[in-house]
Formats: C-alpha cells, sequence, structure tokens
C-alpha cells in the first residue's frame, strides 16, 4: 500500500508526494521563454535584492486546511530601528491590506511584510508585533505598524476556521533566508486560485546593465485573480479550452493578488509608488481586468542600505534623491519581473484537492508548452 509521508516543519505540515511534484513543475525559463529585454538575476528571485529575505509556513492538515503564511524582510535587523522607504499602490481595492495609512502617510515600513487568508490578516499582525516588540533594543516601543497583505482562499481552505496562528507568523518570519525561493502551493499561496487553475507563490528578478545603474528588481506575488489567461502572450485561455470567468464558479472572474517589489536603488517613497504603478500592467498582460471583486495591492521598498532611517535626534537628515530621468529602466523590469512572477506561479503550482472536496488542478504543462510552441515562443 502506497503511504504518504509527512514532514512536520516548525509548525508547517508539508506532504512529501506533493514537494516532489512541485520539484517536477518548471519555471517559465525552464520551458525556454525569456520575458522581457533584462536579465533576472542569480536566483530570478526577490531574494537577488541584497538582504531580502524570505520565509513560509505552509499549512496542509487534514482534508480541509489549505493555507499559510509568506513573509518578505526588507532586510535581516532590527526593521523598526532601521525603517525602509516605502509606498502601497492600490490597483483595485477589494481586500484588506493592514498598514498602509502609515505607509502612505511616512513612506516607509517599519516590520516583516506578511502575506496570508483573508480572514487570517489579524491573528497574522498580532504575530508581527510580537516579533516587533521581542527585538533588542525595542523594549520602549508602544506603537508598530504591521504590514500584512491577503487573497481569499475559501476555496480549498476552510478559511472561517481561522487556522492561521501568530504563531505561524513568527515561525514564517524567523523561517526567513535569501537564496532560492519556494514557489506554487506554498505559503500564502497554498490554497490560491489563479484563472481557474491552482494558484500560489512566485517570483522573478531583473538586473540592470551597468549604463542603465546595474540595479536589481525583485518581485513576489500571491496570485489568487480571475480573467482570461495569457502566458507570454500566448492566448491560453483560449488554447486549452478553460476560461477562468466560467470554470472558477465560486467567484466567477474575480480574485486577488498580492505584489511585493524590492529593489535596491535609492528610490525615496514618492517614487517608489511610481515604480509600483507600473506592475498592474503585468497583471494586464497575462489576462486580468482586475475585475469588481478583485483586491489588487502593490507594496514596494528599497533594501538600499544608504537610505535606511534609522533612529536618531538629528532633526534634520540628509538623503540621496534618484533622478526622475532615470526611472524608465526600472519600471520595464517591474513590468517584466511581475509578468514572469505571475507565470511561475501558475506553472509551479500543483493540483490540490481541499475543502469539501473542492479540487483544482494545476494548469497542465505540457498543453502550455505545445501552445508556446504553436505561437512560436519556444521549438
Amino acid at each position: 500500500m502506497k503511504r504518504t509521508l509527512i514532514i512536520i516543519v516548525g509548525l508547517s505540515i508539508f506532504s512529501l508526494t506533493a514537494a516532489a511534484q512541485q520539484s517536477e513543475r518548471p519555471r517559465l525559463r525552464d520551458l525556454g521563454v525569456a520575458l522581457g529585454m533584462f536579465l533576472p538575476g542569480r536566483y530570478n528571485a526577490i531574494t537577488d535584492v541584497a538582504d531580502v529575505l524570505v520565509g513560509q509556513v505552509t499549512l496542509v492538515r487534514g482534508d480541509s486546511v489549505r493555507t499559510g503564511v509568506t513573509a518578505i524582510l526588507p532586510h535581516g535587523g532590527n526593521l523598526f530601528q532601521e525603517k525602509v522607504p516605502a509606498a502601497v499602490f492600490v490597483g483595485n481595492g477589494f481586500g484588506k491590506l493592514v498598514g498602509t495609512t502609515q505607509v502612505t502617510e511616512l513612506g516607509q515600513i517599519e516590520t516583516p511584510i506578511l502575506l496570508t487568508n483573508t480572514l487570517s490578516v489579524w491573528d497574522v499582525a498580532d504575530g508581527v508585533v510580537d516579533y516587533v516588540l521581542s527585538l533588542p533594543g525595542n523594549e520602549g516601543v508602544q506603537s508598530v505598524n504591521p504590514v500584512v497583505g491577503e487573497t481569499n482562499d475559501g476555496g480549498l481552505n476552510d478559511i472561517r476556521g481561522r487556522h492561521v496562528t501568530r504563531l505561524d507568523a513568527l515561525e514564517a518570519i524567523r523561517a526567513a533566508r535569501s537564496g532560492p525561493v519556494m514557489e506554487g502551493s506554498v505559503g500564502a499561496g497554498t490554497g490560491t486560485v489563479c484563472f481557474g487553475w491552482k494558484g500560489g507563490i512566485g517570483t522573478s528578478s531583473r538586473v540592470l546593465p551597468s549604463d542603465a545603474g546595474g540595479f536589481t528588481v525583485g518581485v513576489l506575488v500571491q496570485s489568487n485573480y480571475g480573467g482570461i489567461l495569457e502566458i507570454a502572450g500566448v492566448p491560453l485561455a483560449k488554447e486549452l479550452g478553460h476560461n477562468g470567468y466560467h470554470e472558477n464558479s465560486r467567484k466567477p472572474g474575480d480574485g486577488s493578488c498580492m505584489i511585493v517589489i524590492a529593489t535596491d536603488a535609492p528610490l525615496n517613497s514618492q517614487q517608489l509608488q511610481r515604480l509600483a504603478k507600473r506592475a498592474p500592467l503585468a497583471l494586464g498582460r497575462t489576462g486580468s481586468s482586475m475585475s469588481n471583486g478583485s483586491g489588487d495591492y502593490v507594496i514596494a521598498f528599497t533594501a538600499s542600505r544608504e537610505l535606511r532611517m534609522r533612529s536618531t535626534d538629528e532633526k534634520i537628515q540628509s538623503s540621496l534623491r534618484f533622478r526622475e530621468d532615470a526611472l524608465s529602466p526600472l519600471f520595464q523590469a517591474v513590468v517584466e519581473a511581475t509578468e514572469e512572477a505571475l507565470s511561475n506561479s501558475l506553472l509551479r503550482a500543483t493540483t490540490m484537492k481541499g475543502f469539501r472536496g473542492t479540487e483544482v488542478e494545476a494548469v497542465p504543462v505540457k498543453a502550455v508548452q505545445d501552445a508556446l510552441r504553436k505561437y512560436g515562443k519556444i521549438r
């Protein structure tokens, strides 16, 4: 009799069978598709931006729990004492992104950024606060602005059970590392659905050439939205006979997407918002129209050490100013990296069965390859 082994890592539960399935699924570049004009970084991930870390907790329990947490740390130090310039852009505001008003007001982030499911935002925020208060040097802190985003995984996951806890948030933060990032049906993407197929976590990066500054842009997405799927300009919804508006019966055409952008370019908060505004262009390239029930949010920050806002008694602080007319290559890079991250989130995701017997299939890799070949994207 075939048995499925379960490994418990911290508070995460992983199926070896599912992990093996994911390892066999390609990223977009594995299929021979190189989107855009700029090259990716070493890992083709948000962690290509120096000092940025990612940690994930995946919760797969019994027949009904299919959810998790993904943590993005702008750097591994005390973020409250070394805040980073940041901005938030709202493409469509049907969602719950905790912490936005203070980020918009002050143009900075002082905690790790966490992603989870809709009804677990506040439990995760509680964990973020616990983490920040526990750091050496924060003994006198009395106000913390946690930044927590979400998408609704209530099709595959028993979302009303609120299975994600503050301890899961703490585990994800403490598990954060540099290097390759797990994608697909992991972390906050464990139970998500995209274009009627299994969605999830995806990431990508771009490195500008030296004559454009040599800066890196990294993107991580939590895909859970609808529309008419395209990959690399190929009309996959048509080719696969799988129209998200009809197949996703829970909320036809709806869903949400969280997009987190990191860069090492020394941008201020206004420039970071300009950068963030370009990311939804990539959503459109994949076939999304940001429908009525879609919460589409972009969080952008710079990990530049020169721009960190350190605690000081000085009344005046000097800062670098990036030239506005030098931003265009960064805009191009963020669109390319976001589009590729979204494609990776679909390609790396695995078929999943969950709450009340709901099953969502992973996009069929062979059929995607055939369509890409038909339209001349690969040989």
